[in-house]
């Protein structure tokens, strides 16, 4: 799920000065008393290229992480004897995890900065994995899921603003995603394999445990000191900054603020439209990469040991995707583009649904991946032109939670459903959302175009 998390005292905690967009600085155009900010970039401070490397390393395991269950719902149905509608409560249980982390994440890295913030996701995604390797009652196993949410919410939420407000984001977002991508493809593999040779379903998390730890130990480090290097690269307003030093902030005044900020983001029509676009498209996605493989033994009477590798496909389309087709969409417009490969994501939809070919099938899962991988990127794109500069990160960030509960309620309404008619209710949903996802795209306003 790459979803950003938000919090409502979103626009307090973090400073809009330093996470402003990197894509619409408009040179001269500030009020008085405020400054133009100085756009980081890979190189500079020196660091960033480092933890652009660190952030697709985490983005990598959380990819692993998501693409991974498809493939082991089977194992996980027969190992404690439960039915479809329960084990999908493990993707509830996962968002969760990533809306229960938006009430604090801002706050925390904040306070403590961003390297200790993300010293306590890994150690929570440490003690989430540590759990589900023992194989442990299914209770258990869902509570798991949820600790392993918060975790990823708050690695993804630094990570992802973080290689957004660089300079040339574009291509920077497109490599963090990819790096997700690229693990989406190796969760389902490496899963496959294990259970398809007798090993037990929970001995995939071994790995995404060696991850954790991996990256408890390269991305704090990565991101040691990150704040004092912004603040000197982007000093505060000079109001602001006295206000600060001589500690006049009340509280209340905050707090007004904090609301006023809240009040005016549920009023941005582009956020309410964007949020309502994302929360289809992760639906779509993860419902897809989830129930495939089932759709395919109960329909079309595959072997799970081999029909497990659809899934992979279907995240090497949106890998593939997202380094391929994000640049042709960038030639015609982005509008224009998502409403091509939404309506060609739906009509592979229907021919997954009523062409009874596994090989057939597995080609269109894999195409549909494909049209979907460079949907995000071209989403975060345009909401980035539509989205005051000011509210682009409380904006984003409230996308990205609305969007991560979309990945949890499609999946889950899906399992419910297929507990008593079947797996084949797939299909109507992600194409109901597919519908949901054009309608809301095309009542976007348009951008204007921006000074660069």
């Amino acid at each position: 799920m790459h979803a950003i998390p938000v919090s409502q005292s979103l626009p307090e905690t973090l400073d809009p000065n330093i996470f402003s967009s990197p894509s619409s600085p408009k040179v001269g155009s500030e009020p008085q008393g405020h400054i133009t900010e100085q756009v980081q970039t890979i190189w500079n401070p020196y660091k960033n290229r480092y933890r652009v490397l660190a952030s697709c390393i985490l983005s990598f395991a959380n990819g692993m992480n998501d693409s991974a269950p498809g493939a082991l719902i089977a194992s996980l149905e027969r190992d404690y004897n439960i039915a479809y509608g329960t084990v999908s409560i493990i993707f509830v249980c996962n968002a969760l995890g990533f809306i229960a982390a938006a009430f604090f994440i801002s706050t925390l890295s904040t306070r403590i900065g961003r390297a200790k913030s993300l010293m306590i996701s890994e150690a929570l995604l440490m003690i989430g994995y540590t759990a589900i390797v023992t194989t442990p009652p299914f209770g258990v196993v869902a509570a798991s899921f949820f600790v392993t949410g918060v975790g990823m919410a708050m690695n993804l939420a630094i990570c992802q603003v973080f290689c957004a407000n660089l300079a040339n984001n574009t291509a920077l977002v497109g490599a963090y995603q990819g790096a997700y991508g690229i693990g989406g493809i190796f969760g389902p593999l490496i899963a496959t394999a294990l259970v398809s040779r007798g090993s037990k379903w929970s001995r995939f998390y071994i790995i995404e445990l060696c991850l954790a730890a991996l990256n408890f130990g390269i991305a704090p480090r990565t991101f040691w000191k990150y704040e004092q290097e912004s603040k000197s690269l982007l000093p505060q307003p000079a109001s602001e900054q006295q206000d600060r030093e001589r500690g006049t902030v009340k509280r209340n005044d905050r707090t007004k603020r904090q609301w006023q900020s809240f009040k005016t983001l549920m009023s941005n029509k582009p956020t309410v439209l964007g949020a309502l676009f994302i929360f289809a498209y992760q639906g779509s996605e993860v419902a897809i990469s989830g129930w495939i493989i089932s759709f395919l033994v109960q329909f079309r009477h595959g072997d799970p040991s081999k029909v497990g590798f659809v899934t992979s496909g279907f995240w090497a389309g949106i890998t593939l995707g997202r380094f391929t087709l994000s640049f042709l969409a960038h030639r015609i417009g982005e509008r224009t583009f998502v409403f091509f490969v939404t309506v060609g994501a739906l009509i592979l939809e229907l021919l997954i649904w009523f062409v009874p070919s596994i090989p057939g099938d597995s080609v269109a899962v894999a195409f549909s991946g494909l049209l979907l991988g460079p949907v995000y990127p071209c989403a975060v794109h345009v909401f980035q032109r539509l989205i005051p500069r000011k509210m682009q990160i409380s904006s984003l960030s409230l996308i990205g939670s609305v969007g991560s509960s979309g990945g949890a309620v499609a999946p889950f309404m899906t399992g419910m459903l297929a507990q008593h008619v079947g797996t084949f209710v797939l299909h109507p949903i992600c194409i109901g959302l597919f519908v949901c996802m054009g309608i809301s795209w095309f009542l976007l306003p348009k951008a204007e175009r921006r000074d660069e």
